[in-house]
């Protein structure tokens, strides 16, 4: 029976390519579904045969670790040339955007809050 090993939703292009590269390379059988049209399902990569999942988990994670190693050194180096998006730039290059939002953050958590003496008291 099949398994799922990655679920698509949120996966970047060259995340699912580099997966789909190695599950070739490394001979496992694996087949992929498509993203309904309606967003419901966003689509996977399975595999086919249950003696494979086991060693496909285990190279998923290894992957995963070494793409998380690589996006850390990705953002420690941003941090340390100072080109990373902080809140202070943010909030420089759009100031109305930033308050708006905030204001936004403010409002919902006072009509969280508020709503319960409104409607019970």
């Amino acid at each position: 029976m099949a398994k799922l090993l990655l679920n698509l939703r949120n996966v970047p292009d060259d995340e699912a390519e580099e997966v789909r590269a190695w599950l070739t390379e490394s001979g496992m059988d694996f087949y992929e579904t498509q993203p309904s049209p309606w967003g419901i399902s966003s689509g996977g990569i399975w595999m086919r045969e249950d003696a494979d999942i086991v060693r496909a988990k285990a190279l998923m994670a290894e992957y995963q670790a070494k793409r998380l190693r690589q996006a850390k050194a990705v953002q420690a180096a941003a941090r340390d040339d100072g080109s990373a998006e902080t809140f202070g730039k943010l909030f420089n290059r759009r100031p109305l955007y930033v308050l708006a939002v905030l204001g936004a953050i403010v409002g919902i958590v006072a009509l969280t809050l508020a709503l319960p003496y409104l409607f019970l008291g």
